[in-house]
């Protein structure tokens, strides 16, 4: 057996596989992971975020970094002590221990992709 027959396996997850959860401490914000340790990716986890319109995501740090690409919808990042307007197109990273949050104060969705290594990740919300 070669080094290549003993490493993940590849694989295609058809946007309707995928399932979404609302994430329990931002109201209006739900999750799906397109790609992840449950599917054999040994390295890095890629998950689809949706905010709702008027969705608040509270301030908080997690473990690990992350690298977004926003893909739809314009909302309000907090990195920081900083706020940004974000849309499609736009990147962001955010490294890990970093306080950030969300905002969307428009009418439509947003969505962003984001990218973080596999393993374990601790929120932590940060009182005001």
């Amino acid at each position: 057996m070669s080094d290549v027959d003993s490493g993940p396996r590849p694989l295609v997850r058809r946007a309707g596989e995928v399932e979404y959860e609302s994430v329990s401490a931002a109201e209006g914000m739900h999750k799906g992971v397109l790609v992840g340790e449950d599917d054999g990716a040994p390295n890095l986890a890629i998950r689809r975020f949706v905010l709702d319109p008027g969705a608040e995501v509270p301030k908080h740090t997690n473990d690990i970094e992350h690298e977004q690409y926003v893909l739809e919808g314009e909302y309000v990042v907090g990195i920081g002590e900083e706020e940004h307007v974000v849309s499609a197109g736009d990147s962001l990273l955010i490294p890990a221990g970093t306080v950030h949050w969300y905002r969307n104060e428009g009418d439509a969705e947003g969505a962003f992709i984001c990218a973080v290594p596999t393993g374990d990740d601790s929120i932590a919300l940060v009182d005001e």
